[in-house]
């Protein structure tokens, strides 16, 4: 056999004999029908489950999965065989992991000490649209003890600047720690844990994805390794020398389709494209993404601190604040208004008012003022500007902003300021990221940050409000009879290549991020992009939303999976789900009406499943009549299944869902069924999980769906 396979073959064999020592002693101490499982999934151990079909959820299941594993290392000399090896160590490292776990082992924490271990399906899920929409372009897996600290942060940092998710396994973490790495899922630098195990907590990733969004069956492994392969755009870096249990990892990376690029020459043992050499690390990162094709739209801006999408999640806490700029303290404004050519200045930035040198914490007024032109420019793509400046602030390091409108709270940390950022940087961001994403339809821009109280009052007043009550007052007129024109999304199809949104203006994309109105200027700005024009024709059945134009449309987009779509049923051919939905709608039989479970809720629900196993049922682009994919403002359209009765069939939903909705559902009940604060009406999880304690409450409020017809 050749070094290498040799390698591969021992590491696993080695991996095999310490699984089946510690699944033996597991079952020893704590007997065979113990629970086994990982937190917040709904797919059992995934990589068995989705490789196998296997449910395992007891210690007495693993023995057989351990004979799997035996069955795998082959010890024949052939890369192919030898990579299968690797496949039976990634199974070996899961049910390691996965004991840790249910023997109460698990040593991780926080991210910034042990690594995280396991990774959510809410998790996964959240990253769906960053990945989908390129805001996250790639995975990166780095492993080992890095001869050079310095070398190895700059690595992570370079991936940190492109917005690639990295996740970190060994010892790497603490050099990455010590070298100033931020770390966090919202710096989109995660570690995993110090054993060379928990590198299976980002294959199960990956996997899920293919299980989650990809519609892959469980046991169809040759599917699953073409998903990982072609549509999951991960890569392992290797830092140190490789001992053979690395060695069988990596293996088990390139039979995912990973490509592996070691910090050491591996002479004759290199694969073309799966395996290779890199032992300059100035030049890792660029050999990593071409390996997988990722291309890289480098945003360079004119400013003191970092920009890249992996800063969006930061959290500025009050003791580390330099300035705050909060509504309800000061005034605040955030404002887009379009005007002619020859009414403003290309690249002017203006600050009014004081900037933010000055002894901390600093608490200031913030008016932001965007002025554009453009001979394509419309009205309507005001506001889907102004909401992009939430993204494009919080990708500047140190820098968190919340809210809209006149609604801000904006923090800068003590670093950033430190280093230089002022608020004219604000305003240069800005500029460039208008001219970059809406080259197409913006012409010119100019920027005014106003820090001046009196002056931002009078943006809002001359300004602000009245152009935020013309926008409220278009949209409130916007019906799905108000247009003649619908538009399908495809924006999911690179995980979920069956799905098609139909966003209309009454309903937006399932994951909560497309209105009508950003499909309609996705549109101007991409013609031939994932947003497409459908003219409302053929009306099959206007109550469950059924037309013979949409059919054709989502037919096509979907490349013949799909034939048939009602926007407006639950129950008949309802829209398929990708698998990054907010919510999931489906049918609790004993009160005649409906259940929607958000996905940061983690609790049971009324209908005997978790959000996570809901999900399982719904996503991976895939009709499922009774369950549908939607997003949070769905719920208060007056097109919410409106086929089964639509608002009033709601019976339950967590709290958390329940109180940011209130207003809104509460304003369409009232003008649909004469009913004041509907949603008292609505059980949740503080009242009653249990379906005939959820039926008492609803009795005892006279909810209207236990009026109605059979929903079924």
């Amino acid at each position: 056999m050749s070094a290498l396979t040799d390698l591969i073959y021992a590491g696993s064999n080695a991996v095999v004999g310490l699984t089946e020592g510690a699944v033996k002693d597991a079952i020893e101490k704590f007997g065979a029908d113990h629970k086994v499982a990982f937190p917040d999934t709904a797919y059992f151990l995934p990589t068995i489950y989705a490789a196998t079909g296997v449910k395992v959820r007891t210690l007495g299941d693993l023995p057989a999965c351990v004979d799997v594993m035996k069955s795998l290392v082959s010890w024949q000399d052939d890369l192919g065989e030898a990579l299968n090896a690797g496949l039976a160590t990634a199974v070996g490292a899961e049910i390691i992991e996965a004991l840790q776990y249910a023997t109460g082992q698990a040593a991780y924490g926080t991210e910034s000490e042990s690594g995280i271990g396991f990774v959510p399906d809410a998790v996964i899920r959240s990253l769906g649209v960053p990945l989908v929409t390129g805001d996250i372009p790639g995975v990166a897996v780095v492993i080992g003890e890095a001869a050079n600290p310095d070398d190895l942060a700059a690595v992570v940092k370079d991936y940190q600047s492109k917005g690639i998710l990295t996740f970190l396994v060994g010892n790497v973490i603490d050099q990455a720690a010590k070298c100033g790495v931020r770390m966090g899922l919202e710096f989109r630098v995660v570690p995993l844990g110090h054993g060379v195990t928990s590198v299976i907590h980002v294959v199960t990733v990956a996997i899920r994805a293919a299980l989650i969004f990809g519609n892959v069956q469980p046991g169809d492994m040759k599917t699953l390794l073409t998903y990982t392969k072609e549509r999951v755009p991960a890569f392992v870096n290797t830092f140190g020398p490789l001992n053979e249990v690395v060695v069988s990892a990596g293996a088990g990376a390139i039979a995912l389709g990973f490509p592996v690029v070691a910090d050491v020459d591996l002479g004759d043992n290199q694969v073309p494209g799966a395996l290779e050499s890199c032992t300059d690390h100035s030049q890792t990162v660029q050999r990593s993404l071409s390996l997988r094709n990722i291309k890289i739209k480098v945003k360079e801006m004119p400013i003191p601190v970092a920009f890249a999408s992996a800063f969006e999640g930061e959290i500025v806490r009050r003791n580390d604040m330099h300035a705050e700029f909060t509504v309800g303290v000061t005034p605040t404004c955030e404002l887009v208004a379009m005007r002619e050519l020859d009414e403003i200045k290309d690249h002017s930035i203006t600050l009014i008012g004081p900037d933010i040198d000055g002894e901390a914490p600093l608490s200031l007024p913030l008016g932001i003022f965007v002025e554009v032109a453009g001979a394509r420019m419309q009205a309507d793509f005001e506001p889907v500007i102004e909401r992009k400046i939430h993204y494009w602030l919080n990708y500047i390091e140190g820098v968190m902003h919340t809210g809209q409108r006149n609604l801000l709270r904006v923090r800068i940390n003590k670093d950033s300021y430190e280093r230089g950022l002022r608020l004219k940087h604000f305003g240069e961001v800005i500029y460039h990221m208008v001219m970059d994403d809406f080259e197409s339809v913006v012409d010119k821009c100019q920027v005014t940050i106003i820090t001046d109280a009196d002056k931002v009052r009078e943006l809002l007043e001359k300004e602000g409000l009245p152009r935020y009550n013309a926008r409220d007052a278009r949209l409130a007129s916007m019906t799905d009879e108000s247009v003649d024109t619908f538009y399908t999304c495809v924006l999911c199809q690179s995980f979920a290549p069956a799905h098609v949104c139909v966003v209309t203006p009454e309903r937006l994309g399932l994951c909560g991020a497309v209105s009508w109105l950003d499909a309609k200027a996705t549109k101007e700005l991409e013609p031939a992009g994932t947003a497409q024009p459908v003219k409302k024709e053929g009306c099959l059945d206007e109550a469950k939303g059924i037309y013979e134009s949409v059919n054709k449309a989502v037919e096509e987009a979907s490349h013949g999976a799909v034939s048939s779509v009602s926007l407006y049923s639950l129950l008949e051919d309802p829209m398929t789900s990708c698998g990054c939905f907010e919510c999931i709608c489906g049918i609790l039989p004993e009160a005649n009406g409906v259940i929607i479970v958000n996905r940061e809720f983690k609790g049971m629900t009324p209908v005997g499943m978790t959000f996570g196993e809901l999900a399982s049922m719904t996503g991976g682009g895939v009709q499922t009549p009774g369950f549908m994919g939607h997003g949070r403002h769905f719920i208060s359209s007056k097109k919410f299944i409106k086929a089964e009765g639509g608002i009033q069939r709601i019976v339950w939903m967590p709290k958390e869902l329940k109180d940011d909705i209130a207003t809104r559902l509460n304003k369409t009940a009232k003008e649909l069924l004469g009913i004041d604060n509907f949603t008292d009406m609505i059980c949740d999880e503080t009242i009653a999980t249990e379906s005939d304690k959820v039926l008492e409450f609803l009795t005892e409020k006279n909810h209207p769906a236990l009026s109605m017809d059979p929903i079924m």
